[in-house]
């Protein structure tokens, strides 16, 4: 069985087992998605969400947080880490946003990419999640598992994303790297992969090779 069919019985799949897929980030616009992803970088998204509201509260608009004293928003992010860059990435965002996209979060790839703070991971996101279109968004999860399904060897980010593209159908892009997330806390953990209870097991490229004899579902492997 070659990549492709392999990654459509996978999708498959997992459709069946995280049926209600979707961004694990709070966001009620494109604009708090948008801050959401800057605030996620190596801060967990359920974290994120505690401090999302306490922040809109205080600047419910773009262009309020485009005015605000990067002090002030500095203070209300602080629990998520290096968030003296992540202020002012947020606040460079905001105003780029308001000066020259009519308060509109742009659209594109490469505009996104623009913004202070904005990599290809969230301008994907913002591609995927909210704007409607099929984009891989690799992060960690998606990185380490796509490599023990065989979907790719590959370590950069950027190549990762070109071979996911490549053998997975082209309307499940988005959805893969949801899939990826909600796998990776539930079943296939980084630190404790639980290959017994794992309903990709046989289309895996790990867990196929795995000797489970005598194992039971939640033991590491």
């Amino acid at each position: 069985m070659d990549k492709k069919q392999r990654a459509k019985q996978i999708i498959e799949i997992l459709h069946e087992t995280y049926p209600d897929v979707e961004t694990t980030l709070d966001a009620t616009s494109a604009w708090e998605l948008l801050v959401g992803g800057i605030l996620a970088s190596q801060c967990t998204d359920e974290r994120v969400n505690k401090i999302t509201p306490h922040l809109f509260a205080a600047y419910p608009t773009i262009a309020d947080m485009a005015e605000a004293d990067v002090a002030d928003i500095e203070n209300i992010i602080r629990a998520c880490g290096i968030y003296r860059n992540k202020a002012k990435a947020i606040k460079g965002s905001a105003e780029i946003i308001t000066e020259e996209h009519g308060s509109q979060v742009p659209r594109t790839r490469e505009q996104l990419m623009e913004l202070p703070g904005v990599g290809r991971k969230i301008a994907n996101l913002m591609l995927g999640d909210a704007f409607g279109e099929q984009a891989v968004v690799v992060d960690t999860h998606c990185a380490r598992i796509s490599r023990l399904l065989g979907m790719t060897a590959e370590k950069d980010p950027a190549k990762i994303e070109g071979e996911l593209e490549a053998v997975l159908p082209p309307d499940s892009y988005t959805d893969w790297g949801h899939f990826m997330v909600f796998h990776g806390r539930t079943i296939c953990k980084a630190r404790c992969r639980d290959c017994v209870a794992c309903p990709l097991r046989q289309l895996c490229a790990y867990g196929s090779q795995q000797n489970l004899e005598g194992k039971e579902a939640g033991d590491c492997v």
